[in-house]
């Protein structure tokens, strides 16, 4: 499938990429790799090239990284390994060892390494994807009554798309996004949003799902594998909603889709990154069927069935009871049906 950042084939079907998660980082008998100390510097060795299968260990692939950095002069060299940056495999899902990692499979976030580094990095490590400056902000709309757009981290070189695996009750489920423009989010043996869907769905079993605040569409997508036959999808910033229109295009497969037509492309959408009321951004028709809108999900209501509805706010900030509760008080008021926040 065609990158809408970089034009590449670098994203995949949801069945090929999950069908490679026995395989994908494990080390074939020749594989050697070498542990490497996080807390302090590489030692002066080598790294060995990527083995005959094409994978190298991590700590090797991250000497290399290391290396660039101190001859760039973004590193002094006494600077601990793990000071590079955080490693986003792709695709991300709960890995019992370090990985071996094959080409075009690590994403690393980092506020130490120059776009200079990160060009020469992109270009002579082969397993990196892409270099992202880590600009100490959390991507993505945080609070839904700013005006401000969000803030992101910055693509230094390559490609930072990149996919998680997300495990539901009733099978796998893959969702990409970029990560200089959305949240990171890992995923967990045990994932108590998940769990959340699954109990409610199960318990109301509605006709119609509202995925209120989406994000990428985990919980929406999770509500239409669990059997959900239309699911309504909103976030107000361009990202989240355009992610979510690509991974019911991604999942098709699994959801029983037929047709997806996403409106606008994700540059187009880039220049409006905020919208108030609601923007039909794709519409999705097959066995399941599916819209995704971007706009402020208090004004969501005029594009909702009148009935037989299960709607989550999975709000980023739930730290105050009180607020969380006028939440759920408010969309009640203008809504019919139930309601929860995972």
């Amino acid at each position: 499938m065609k990158c809408p950042v970089c034009g590449d084939d670098c994203v995949s079907d949801a069945f090929d990429i999950i069908n490679t998660m026995d395989t994908i980082f494990a080390p074939c008998p020749r594989c050697r790799g070498r542990h490497l100390d996080k807390k302090a510097p590489p030692p002066d060795y080598i790294p060995p090239d990527p083995c005959i299968c094409g994978k190298r260990f991590i700590d090797d692939v991250y000497a290399l990284i290391y290396g660039i950095g101190k001859e760039e002069g973004d590193l002094i060299g006494n600077e601990p390994l793990k000071e590079v940056g955080t490693p986003l495999i792709h695709p991300g899902f709960v890995l019992n060892e370090a990985p071996y990692l094959p080409a075009r499979s690590l994403v690393i976030l980092t506020d130490l390494l120059s776009e200079k580094s990160a060009k020469r990095i992109v270009a002579e490590i082969p397993e990196v994807r892409g270099v992202v400056l880590d600009n100490h902000v959390i991507p993505g709309l945080v609070d839904c009554s700013s005006k401000e757009p969000p803030k992101t981290h910055t693509l230094l070189a390559g490609c930072d798309v990149r996919a998680n695996i997300f495990a539901t009750q009733v099978g796998p489920i893959v969702i990409y996004k970029q990560a200089s423009t959305m949240h990171i989010e890992f995923p967990r043996p045990v994932n108590p949003k998940l769990i959340s869907v699954d109990r409610q769905v199960y318990t109301k079993r509605p006709k119609t799902f509202v995925d209120a605040c989406c994000g990428s569409g985990t919980l929406g997508i999770t509500a239409a594998r669990l059997g959900v036959p239309h699911v309504i999808f909103n976030d107000a910033w361009y990202a989240a909603a355009f992610w979510t229109a690509y991974n019911l295009k991604v999942n098709h497969t699994y959801l029983g889709i037929d047709d997806v037509d996403i409106r606008e492309s994700y540059q187009s959408m880039a220049h409006t990154p905020l919208r108030s009321e609601p923007h039909l951004i794709a519409t999705i028709r097959g066995n399941f069927s599916a819209e995704v809108y971007q706009g402020d999900y208090r004004l969501l209501s005029p594009y909702l069935p009148s009935d037989d509805l299960l709607t989550v706010i999975d709000l980023f900030d739930k730290a105050s009871r009180d607020m969380v509760e006028q939440v759920i008080t408010d969309w009640k008021a203008h809504n019919k049906g139930d309601v929860f926040i995972p």
